[in-house]
């Protein structure tokens, strides 16, 4: 079993699992019966999405020293006592079950969840190479 870091929205992957939604926003439009029908998410879980302020630094990011300024910035909400329980649970549950975090981020490497990869990573998580297509 092992957690994959995938993009909201995009179809599951065979014996995904648990599909956890990182974000401060359910998505627009969206009855919330349709969330796991529609690949968003099974379970929303905004704890480990970035607050709304630093949520606006990394999308306003367009320089590394920007992009970097963000990431100190989610990396320190992440260490906060609720946030860091989280990201632990989440890493040992990931040893015997099929778990996916994600967001709605195109590109992975400019998203809160690539910071989340790390710290999960950081925690032992077991966790999938594979990244899900766009759809």
């Amino acid at each position: 079993m092992a957690i994959g870091i995938v993009r909201l929205g995009t179809p599951r992957a065979p014996a995904e699992g648990l599909r956890i939604g990182t974000v401060r926003r359910p998505p627009r439009g969206v009855p919330k019966a349709e969330f796991a029908s529609q690949d968003w998410y099974d379970v929303w879980y905004p704890n480990l999405a970035p607050s709304a302020e630093t949520m606006k630094l990394g999308q306003a990011a367009e320089t590394p020293a920007q992009w970097n300024a963000f990431a100190r910035k989610y990396k320190a909400e992440m260490a906060a006592a609720d946030a860091s329980r989280s990201i632990d649970l989440l890493a040992a549950l990931s040893h015997g079950a099929a778990l996916a975090v994600g967001c709605y981020c195109e590109d992975e490497s400019r998203c809160h969840r690539s910071l989340l990869r790390e710290l999960l990573a950081e925690r032992g998580a077991d966790i999938t190479g594979a990244t899900q297509p766009d759809r």
